[in-house]
Order: structure tokens, then C-alpha cells, then sequence
């Protein structure tokens, strides 16, 4: 699975970081998180605010949701 995490280094990004690798580790996924913070690359998803997940090249969330959200987000799409 290949995650990513589209923001500027605010605290909601660096917070949405954190919690997917602590996520990612505790559950033992197979995933290579990513933390993007080129605007160029961040806008090219379509992206107009941050932070954003993207799993497997789709947005799934924009706005860190907590850690419960992304949990779900990230155990959909390791299934997927």
C-alpha cells in the first residue's frame, strides 16, 4: 500500500503524519508512507487544502479527521 500525506508542515499535517506512521506500525501494515510537501505536487491531486491522505494515488481524506478516520481509511485500503 502506498500512502501519502499531502501538506505544508503545519501541525494538522505534521499531526496527520505521525498518527498514520503510529497507525502503520502498531497494526504492522505493509505501507510506505510518504509525507509530501512540494505545493506542486500537492496541487496536481487536486488538492486546494491540506492536510489530505492519499492511499494508493486517491485522496480519501482532506483535513486531519483523527485517528480513528484514518485508521479506517488505511485498513479500506490495504483490503483494497
Amino acid at each position: 500500500m502506498n500512502v501519502k500525506i499531502l501538506g505544508t508542515g503545519c501541525p494538522s499535517c505534521q499531526s496527520m503524519y505521525s498518527t498514520v506512521n503510529q497507525i502503520v506500525a502498531r497494526e504492522k501494515m505493509n505501507a510506505e508512507v510518504e509525507y509530501v510537501k512540494d505545493i506542486e505536487r500537492i496541487m496536481s491531486y487536486g488538492v486546494m487544502s491540506t492536510p489530505a491522505l492519499v492511499i494508493n494515488e486517491k485522496v480519501v481524506m482532506l483535513g486531519f479527521r483523527g485517528a480513528t478516520k484514518i485508521e479506517q481509511a488505511l485498513r479500506e485500503g490495504s483490503a483494497g
